[in-house]
């Protein structure tokens, strides 16, 4: 792994707080006072402001009352974090790694709707690990990216979920998660 993205991927690490047992994430309830952006701030994720796409597409699609996100990978302070996991990055660093996805994922999803507690239910996610062909502990990977969405949304964030190893990933990034959101006005 290059050094500055460990140096970044640690100083993140750090500075977050530890994510809730278990049991909390499948007892979560769905209170009347539903702020995903309150659950955010407490929390101590601040969402970025996305940028602009890498390519010809653009970041989300809203079709009906649904929102297609396209393909994000992690980000810190501009920089993907990068490597095959399970080679350069450790399962728990592809964790990680796929939880900034998330938090990156959720900042085009605020841009697009204005306010998270439209979201009626994170539906499908597809997260793809940057992998050796032997790795198999993709879902571990992915489980940093749905956690989050739990965590921030309840039950209204669990969803049906891929995850898949791929050879290789657009700027060497260590994971890339695409996710179909249900949303109301």
């Amino acid at each position: 792994m290059r050094p500055a993205i460990f140096i970044l991927l640690s100083i993140f690490l750090a500075c977050q707080e530890p994510a809730p047992n278990k049991q909390s994430d499948t007892n979560v309830s769905q209170s009347t006072a539903y702020n995903p952006e309150a659950k955010l701030r407490e929390m101590g994720i601040v969402l970025p402001v996305p940028g602009a796409p890498i390519a010809n597409y653009v970041k989300a699609v809203r079709t009906g009352n649904l929102i297609f996100l396209a393909g994000a990978g992690p980000q810190i302070n501009g920089q993907y974090v990068t490597g095959k996991v399970g080679a350069d990055l450790t399962v728990e660093a592809g964790y990680q790694a796929a939880r900034l996805t998330g938090i990156q994922q959720l900042g085009v999803l605020k841009a697009e709707l204005g306010d998270l507690s439209k979201v009626k239910r994170i539906v499908k996610v597809l997260g793809m690990v940057n992998c050796l062909p032997d790795f198999s502990n993709h879902p571990e990977v992915l489980n940093g990216y749905s956690d989050l969405m739990v965590e921030v949304f309840g039950e209204k964030g669990k969803h049906a979920r891929s995850a898949v190893g791929m050879v290789a990933l657009p700027r060497n990034m260590a994971v890339e998660v695409e996710m179909i959101v249900e949303f109301e006005e």
